[in-house]
């Protein structure tokens, strides 16, 4: 049974992930800033009973608190066959009003903390020949007006994700980055409804990552684009 680390899984894309992982008998380790989130998310996963769910308080920006996490799981799980670094945050607002702050957050989350799961996890991953899924953004590609933090964060990973693909090859470990466009979660304070039903699901993205996850070794789609098919 194989397992994986995913990083803001207790709800949205992160969720999703995990959910259709638990439901084809992965073990998942689910991580999050917010315990009632965490352990909502953790019962409805272990519900499935097919595969099985843990989950752990712990901040990407923060390396300790990501390597006790992942040091966890192994112990747990046995192994770490995939980590999925799904965790992110968007300020948004011209360079006259976003605050210093927020700068900050944004690229120590989308960024830093890529960064960080990928060292805690590396070694864990080397022994399985595992896989590191990063979750970026159309973004990553196309700037936009007010989207400075944001950009500057998707637009790095992308560079840092295909890089480390070239580094870790060497250790049969696969790295892909998915870069989806408009997607239906609670992203930015956004509270999703019927009016979302055009733009990409949670549960379309989790379906690309068992793909990934699932797809012959010979082959590494590394960077995925994903838009909704009619954008509004």
């Amino acid at each position: 049974m194989k397992t994986a680390f995913i990083t803001g899984g207790s709800k949205g894309i992160g969720y999703a992930i995990a959910h259709i992982l638990v439901n084809n008998g992965w073990k998942v380790a689910i991580t999050g800033r917010q315990p009632k989130a965490i352990e909502a998310a953790l019962s409805s996963l272990n519900a499935l009973k097919k595969g099985s769910a843990i989950g752990f308080m712990a901040d990407v920006r923060n390396y300790d608190q990501q390597k006790t996490a992942v040091d966890k799981t192994v112990t747990a799980f046995g192994q770490l066959d995939a980590l999925i670094a799904n965790a992110g945050v968007g300020f948004f607002g011209s360079i006259e009003t976003l605050d210093p702050k927020q700068w900050h957050e944004t690229l120590d989350t989308n960024l830093t903390g890529v960064f960080y799961s990928v060292k805690a996890c590396y070694e864990a991953l080397k022994q399985s020949k595992g896989y590191i899924i990063t979750m970026g953004s159309l973004a990553g590609t196309n700037y936009f007006a007010g989207g400075s933090s944001y950009n500057a964060s998707k637009f790095g990973l992308l560079g840092f994700t295909q890089a480390i693909m070239l580094d870790a090859r060497a250790h049969q470990i696969k790295v892909s980055t998915i870069m989806p466009g408009s997607v239906s979660t609670n992203f930015n304070d956004h509270t999703p409804s019927e009016q979302d039903a055009w733009k990409i699901q949670p549960e379309d993205i989790g379906k690309i990552v068992f793909d990934l996850l699932t797809m012959n070794p010979r082959t590494l789609p590394s960077k995925i684009e994903v838009r909704p098919s009619q954008p509004r």
